[in-house]
């Protein structure tokens, strides 16, 4: 998606998806992991926000730049571009990895999100780490699975590796 100094590095840090949960103070607990990669990036700064006002992204600054300056640039459909920059704008605040490894999400985001206070899922999906309210988690783990056979067969007949 751009300049190769903001991709992050090739590691296997953030393979998979991870349980977290907000606490009452609107904080997250990032895994052991997560914090060894962003210790990798030099990255202790976040900007954390959602595009669709439905899931949460974390962003390292420089992976959110790139992310708005697609924006700007998108010519394609500028109402939709203008619409998820404001989503993003609105419901965003940067946010600073503290001494224990927890992040702040703004009050409006987790509220929006009804996320306050709940168990939540990270994950790490391309620039981004994606954070899924439990009742979207659910609802995505049910929807996957329905097919999933007929999903895959499809897929390795188009040629995914096996």
């Amino acid at each position: 998606m751009g300049d190769a100094a903001h991709q992050p590095p090739q590691t296997d840090l953030l393979l998979g998806m991870y349980p977290g949960r907000l606490d009452d103070r609107g904080r997250l607990k990032l895994p052991a992991n997560f914090l060894q990669y962003f210790a990798a990036l030099g990255e202790t700064r976040l900007f954390v926000t959602s595009l669709d006002r439905r899931i949460a992204r974390l962003y390292t600054i420089p992976a959110w730049k790139e992310t708005e300056k697609w924006l700007v640039s998108f010519r394609e459909d500028t109402e939709a571009a203008g619409n998820i920059a404001f989503n993003a704008a609105d419901l965003g605040a940067v946010a600073e990895i503290d001494s224990q490894g927890r992040i702040l999400f703004s009050t409006d985001l987790r509220r929006t999100l009804e996320i306050e206070n709940q168990p939540v899922r990270l994950w790490p999906n391309g620039n981004k780490i994606e954070v899924l309210s439990d009742k979207l988690y659910q609802e995505r783990k049910g929807g996957a699975s329905v097919d999933a056979g007929k999903d895959l067969k499809k897929l390795e007949q188009a040629g995914m590796p096996r």
